[in-house]
């Protein structure tokens, strides 16, 4: 980032009432590069603007937060994301760290946290709202990702493509989104529903809720 001028941030939010919010917000201190509306548009804008830190909402269509971060870095890009939700669940926490997230911030406190996690993670140190850190620390340090999560379970592309079955696309929706065949999705629709014990894109689409890759 060059001396005197200030950080450039990407925010990456599908409400548009939350994102004028934290546009305002954010552009208090910062200078606001755009608006993206899911992961998909997130990853192309990060790739062509290069901010110097992403805010982005986990629960956002095409591609969730947490899923679009992995993608990021896979591609190299290592920019500080900053992570927002509503949900008050330290799985969530874990995940987001696991993924690379400098900061994990939920929605209701962003008006009084969001500003020292985007700092904090500009400076290279990780942010965690104070309401789940302790809880999210002592989780951390037990070790390894539980068995508890059945998320943990999945691949990156099955997680795309149980996102893409519960917002209600089609087979050839989905294989256009992700530039693979048919039967390709088909064949990673299998094994999530083997590997959840699960037996109809409904009972994906409630699973898929129910974790917080989609909004209930």
């Amino acid at each position: 980032m060059t001396a005197g001028r200030r950080p450039r941030v990407l925010l990456a939010d599908d409400h548009l009432l939350v994102a004028e919010a934290l546009s305002i917000l954010l552009g208090a201190e910062f200078d606001l590069l755009a608006v993206v509306e899911d992961g998909r548009q997130l990853i192309e804008a990060a790739g062509r603007m290069r901010p110097d830190v992403i805010v982005a909402d986990i629960a956002m269509p095409r591609l969730n937060g947490i899923d679009a971060l992995i993608r990021l870095r896979e591609e190299g890009n290592q920019v500080p994301v900053v992570l927002l939700t509503m949900h008050r669940d330290v799985s969530y926490v874990r995940r987001a760290i696991a993924a690379g997230a400098s900061g994990f911030v939920l929605k209701q406190s962003a008006s009084a946290e969001l500003i020292s996690a985007v700092h904090a993670a500009l400076a290279g140190k990780t942010y965690v709202t104070p309401e789940l850190a302790g809880e999210a620390l002592e989780d951390l340090l037990r070790g390894p990702e539980p068995a508890s999560d059945p998320l943990a379970a999945l691949t990156l592309r099955q997680r795309e493509i149980l996102q893409l079955v519960a917002e209600g696309r089609s087979t050839k929706q989905i294989a256009s989104a992700l530039s693979i065949s048919t039967r390709t999705v088909e064949s990673h629709k299998y094994h999530l529903m083997e590997t959840l014990g699960l037996h109809s894109n409904a009972e994906l689409a409630l699973f898929a809720q129910k974790h917080g890759l989609v909004q209930s």
